[in-house]
């Protein structure tokens, strides 16, 4: 039976962040993501990663691609700053047919139901959040969604917090390295009631 899961930020190669997460190279790093990754994720798995594969640039970006290649289950991007298929790239429309080789599916937001709500799913926290951004500048406002009173599943921010209101952070920062199991977001996404008033909604 398969499996639905969730994360973000994974950085494959980028040796600053490899440096912030506590490993001495980056090798050493993509490792243990690999790890981590294989343990969990079975082969008809489902994976929702939200942004930011690698630093960005062809070369840091084939080699998180391929990375991504050898890795269990059916992998579909949410496009974060970092990867060059974002439509905030010049050469975003050229880069998407590479990263259809490596996932099923690219876009730059999603949605999902869970728990009877549509969720959704984009690299960035909401627009208006004070603290969605791991610099003093909230940046990239232009491709940040309102918050309308939905659930948001998002990466970006590298916080170790998970949870803020609404917004679940599924970054690799907040969850030890490992990808969120659909059931760890079902057990904070309250069921939907006909007294929510974003209940019910029509996907």
């Amino acid at each position: 039976m398969s499996a639905v899961w969730f994360t973000s930020d994974l950085h494959i190669g980028h040796t600053n962040v490899a440096r912030s997460r506590a490993f001495r190279d980056v090798a050493d790093h993509d490792q243990a993501l690999a790890e981590s990754w294989d343990r969990l994720i079975g082969p008809r798995d489902q994976v929702w990663v939200l942004g930011d594969i690698s630093l960005g640039g062809h070369r840091a970006e084939a080699a998180a691609l391929q990375w991504i290649l050898g890795r269990p289950g059916i992998k579909h991007l949410v496009t974060g700053n970092h990867d060059g298929c974002h439509p905030m790239h010049r050469e975003a429309h050229r880069e998407q047919r590479v990263y259809l080789e490596a996932f099923a599916s690219v876009q730059q937001t999603a949605v999902r139901r869970i728990n009877g709500h549509r969720v959704l799913l984009s690299h960035f926290p909401f627009r208006d959040d004070p603290d969605g951004d791991h610099t003093p500048e909230i940046r990239y406002p232009e491709w940040r969604m309102p918050d309308t009173g939905q659930w948001l599943l998002h990466g970006h921010t590298h916080s170790p917090l998970p949870i803020r209101g609404r917004q679940i952070h599924v970054g690799v920062d907040a969850h030890g390295l490992r990808p969120v199991p659909l059931a760890w977001i079902e057990n904070h996404v309250r069921p939907a009631t006909s007294a929510d008033p974003n209940h019910p909604q029509k996907d």
